[in-house]
């Protein structure tokens, strides 16, 4: 078994090594075309509001406060959700097993994000065990049909950008993104609300630098799904952290130390001494069907 995880870790390391040396001789080509994204981006404090933890609308308070335009019966979900957590639940947040927080949802940049252009696709790299990278394309291609994008959605979608020249100099200034091809669950932040469970989502975004201040990036989100009334436009602002060796935390591994276990509708605790345990006050235990008593 020791010699199989080395020799995975070995395969996973040089597909990592041969996949950043393709990014790195793409962005060799034309990098004075494109804005100066290098560095770390972390959340930064919109110029409306403070962020109040891990909203997806920072220019809002967390929770009930966001007002989502959310349809009757998602809003009703989204309270029967609340309502869990206030007692003591998880809600229907899915990355309390380690599922990715999908598309929008990583674009709130938890431990920072990078920037790698080329000029066949962006990408956009994170620090987490169950998103490595997001993969925005902008060589010109379209849309896979919605048939083969649903035999293979995935958490984070199917991203096609395009860049501009917004005032003719000469050098792109803004990318702007369209993503499909979606799966669930997904929730667009950590109070739980929740995204169409039909996955038909479409997310466009607007990804520039200020003018006035070149380590101010904006990324206006518009996000259409069939959980909204009307599309939901939110605009996350990220801070360049101006360092020469800025520090970029380990790579976290979700599972590990995990305790939460999902049996059938309800989530459960493991205990220190590796017992099944309730994760609120009065739950019943999971169905034991199966097992004798």
């Amino acid at each position: 078994m020791f010699i199989t995880r080395i020799s995975a870790l070995i395969g996973t390391a040089a597909f990592a090594a041969g996949m950043f040396l393709a990014i790195a001789d793409a962005a060799a080509h034309d990098e004075s075309k494109y804005p100066d994204f290098n560095g770390q981006w972390r959340r930064a404090s919109s110029v409306r509001s403070d962020l109040r933890g891990a909203a997806f609308d920072p220019t809002k308070p967390f929770g009930r406060a966001q007002k989502p335009p959310l349809t009757a019966e998602y809003q009703a979900i989204y309270e029967a959700n609340l309502k869990d957590m206030e007692q003591g639940g998880q809600g229907i947040d899915p990355t309390v097993t380690c599922l990715s927080p999908g598309m929008p949802r990583v674009m709130i940049p938890y431990q920072g994000l990078k920037f790698v252009l080329t000029t066949e696709a962006t990408y956009i790299l994170f620090s987490r065990d169950w998103d490595f990278h997001r993969q925005i394309y902008t060589d010109g291609r379209a849309f896979p049909s919605e048939a083969e994008m649903a035999l293979n959605p995935k958490y984070l979608g199917y991203s096609i950008g395009k860049w501009l020249d917004s005032d003719n100099d000469g050098r792109y200034d803004t990318l702007e993104v369209e993503t499909r091809g979606l799966k669930g669950p997904r929730v667009y932040d950590a109070s739980g609300i929740p995204l169409h469970s039909d996955n038909q989502t479409v997310i466009r975004e607007r990804i520039y630098l200020e003018k006035a201040d070149r380590n101010m990036m904006r990324n206006e989100m518009t996000i259409m799904d069939h959980a909204l009334r009307e599309p939901w436009v939110v605009e996350q602002s990220y801070r360049r952290i101006v360092s020469d060796k800025p520090q970029w935390f380990a790579h976290d591994t979700c599972g590990e130390g995990n305790n939460h276990v999902i049996i059938g509708k309800e989530n459960y605790f493991l205990s220190a001494d590796g017992y099944l345990m309730p994760a609120k006050k009065d739950q019943p235990p999971p169905d034991l069907r199966y097992f004798k008593r």
